[in-house]
């Protein structure tokens, strides 16, 4: 029954992850990574990322630029068919008609496949960018979690990789758009050169524009993004939190706080409109100026004979298209600000290395017998007080041990050590004589198993989260499983028994279900070394009885630390070890330390006032 981890590591499991659910979707994961160089330009760390899409993402251009040729090659097929065949009576009206809708038809489809090879990119890079960034939290540390909010991260990895992805696909289009003024203007030199030189005198103006928008619109722009993320929080929090919420009677007050942050949201759109509102129009209008200077003086020059009525209409066409790319402009530079501000916002996350890593070398903890050994220990979260001092002891293959103390004595810390969730700040941890930091990660927490006193489900199945640490076990392995976490009885009792999908975070189920649900989790993946960390807290002490009853067998075979408060579950142990204000002051039998540590027996009596047993 025994099993480790897949040895596929994280990068294998994104890259060849289907996030569509299916066997033929077209994405195949992230090829390429943001650039680590901190010196760089935001969109430059991106580029790497749209260089895996470089294909189609080249075709898209490619045919956006065709595109925009054709559109410009009408207006002067237009002057060319007005002077000859209209004003000069030379050449078929209906032969020019019959190439102008050759031109556009050509036009229309070379945008349409366009349009779609740019939309592929896009959402290819929005899903890679988010693949990357989870990857990313997956190695993070613990202390990484410890300090940054659930609904920042939420709020960087949707709202500010969509911004980034928006910016990083279509700016280019918009360039590319912008383009059609550099060959509308050559077609307009060969018209009259004056006269485009006229219509492009808005062009300083415009630059200027631009440069002021930008300055005026990255700040608004990220408090924007920070002020959404502190609504993604809250909104969090308080789906999380509903029940303490209700318990509390708290709802108005969870409601005014959400009310806070949303007019502080709105605030900054606010904001955000009124620059908009301010700088918008002169990109958007500019161009207008510019046809009322081509109207004056071309509508001279064609009343005094030195153009004719057909270059006219070619020039007003030409400044029509303008538009559209002036006002992409525009729309161009108050995304960019904004993509900026997420994107820097996103690197904040991306930056951040691991502090708990393979040192270089690392080996694989193989053929583990479970030798625990606490070498003089002593820890501290952050920069906070220590939480345990000079802790040394030792536990045996295959012995059981309990560790009892008050809350807040450090013992669910020694959990979290062993299974190098955290480093030890002095002295040394070994399994088997081996230092845990000179081991691989991912082989240590493949033979430590952990079952919390907050166990956490996942929304699927139940048979799925027992096999969540070995998805290739079969039915009657979790069947197994869930007997001897005294957990089938009840899972027969669903409507669909071990296929019934639980609630967001196992939430459908009691507390006490909760617990033997991830203690059958833990069974199934057969660990060496066995943590339980109050693992029966909510559970009833009738119930208690009968998973202990199956779990003797199954601990008599493996290195075991019972976190624990209840005789009961102390009963499970040969050894208890009493730990108070960060120190083991005491080791010995239950009997032992009843007959000759008083702070042992004081331990206990709190413990069952708390809980309601009665020994």
């Amino acid at each position: 029954m025994r099993s480790s981890l897949s040895s596929r590591d994280t990068k294998e499991r994104v890259d060849g992850a289907n996030p569509l659910g299916g066997v033929h979707s077209r994405y195949a994961g992230p090829q390429r990574r943001i650039s680590r160089d901190r010196s760089l330009a935001w969109w430059r760390r991106i580029l790497p990322v749209m260089a895996s899409h470089r294909v189609t993402f080249i075709t898209a251009i490619s045919l956006s630029f065709v595109s925009l040729v054709f559109q410009t090659l009408v207006p002067n097929m237009l002057n060319h068919a007005i002077d000859r065949s209209l004003v000069g009576h030379h050449g078929s009206l209906a032969r020019a008609v019959i190439e102008i809708l050759i031109v556009g038809v050509l036009a229309g489809v070379t945008g349409l496949v366009s349009r779609q090879f740019v939309f592929a990119t896009a959402y290819n890079v929005e899903a890679d960018l988010r693949s990357l960034i989870y990857e990313h939290m997956t190695w993070l540390s613990f202390s990484f979690y410890d300090r940054v909010q659930s609904g920042q991260l939420i709020s960087r990895a949707n709202s500010d990789i969509r911004s980034v992805q928006m910016y990083s696909t279509f700016a280019p289009l918009i360039i590319v758009q912008c383009f059609i003024g550099v060959i509308a203007f050559g077609f307009m030199l060969t018209i009259n050169v004056g006269l485009a030189f006229i219509a492009m005198t808005v062009m300083p103006i415009l630059y200027f524009v631009s440069i002021q928008m930008r300055k005026v619109l990255f700040p608004i722009s990220w408090i924007t993004q920070a002020r959404l993320a502190e609504v993604a929080t809250i909104v969090d929090e308080n789906v999380n939190g509903v029940r303490v919420v209700k318990s509390f009677a708290q709802e108005e007050a969870e409601i005014n706080r959400l009310a806070d942050a949303a007019e502080r949201v709105a605030w900054s759109y606010v904001k955000d409109a009124q620059l908009r509102a301010v700088w918008g129009p002169w990109a958007q209008n500019l161009p207008q100026l510019g046809l009322a200077l081509v109207l004056f003086f071309g509508g001279w020059m064609v009343i005094d004979g030195h153009l004719g009525i057909g270059a006219i209409l070619a020039f007003n066409a030409y400044l029509l298209m303008l538009q559209a790319p002036f006002m992409m402009l525009g729309q161009l530079v108050m995304m960019g600000q904004r993509a900026k501000a997420s994107a820097e916002r996103i690197f904040e996350i991306l930056d951040e290395n691991p502090e708990i890593v393979d040192a270089p070398g690392a080996y694989d903890l193989e053929n583990v017998a479970g030798h625990v050994v606490f070498d003089h220990v002593r820890f501290a979260y952050a920069d906070g007080a220590d939480i345990l001092r000079d802790v040394d002891f030792e536990i045996a293959p295959g012995e059981t041990v309990a560790i009892v103390g008050r809350t807040g004595s450090g013992k669910s810390t020694i959990a979290r050590l062993l299974t190098r969730f955290y480093d030890v700040g002095d002295g040394a941890l070994r399994v088997d004589g081996h230092d845990v930091r000179e081991l691989t990660l991912r082989s240590l927490r493949a033979q430590v198993g952990v079952v919390l006193d907050e166990p956490f489900l996942f929304s699927i199945s139940i048979a799925e989260n027992i096999a969540y640490g070995r998805p290739e076990a079969t039915r009657d392995e979790i069947v197994a499983a869930a007997v001897a976490a005294n957990a089938a009885e009840f899972i027969d009792r669903l409507p669909e028994g071990y296929d019934t999908v639980v609630g967001e975070r196992g939430y459908t189920l009691s507390g006490g279900q909760r617990q033997r649900v991830a203690i059958a989790r833990t069974l199934l993946v057969n660990p060496p070394i066995l943590i339980l960390d109050d693992a029966t807290s909510a559970i009833d002490v009738h119930v208690e009885a009968g998973i202990y009853e199956a779990l003797r067998t199954l601990l008599a075979q493996r290195t075991t630390i019972v976190i624990a408060h209840r005789v009961s579950t102390i009963a499970l142990a040969s050894r208890v070890l009493l730990l108070d204000d960060g120190r083991i002051v005491a080791s010995g039998t239950h009997e032992e330390l009843l007959a000759t540590t008083p702070l042992y027996a004081e331990v206990l009596a709190q413990s069952t006032t708390d809980d309601g047993e009665v020994d």
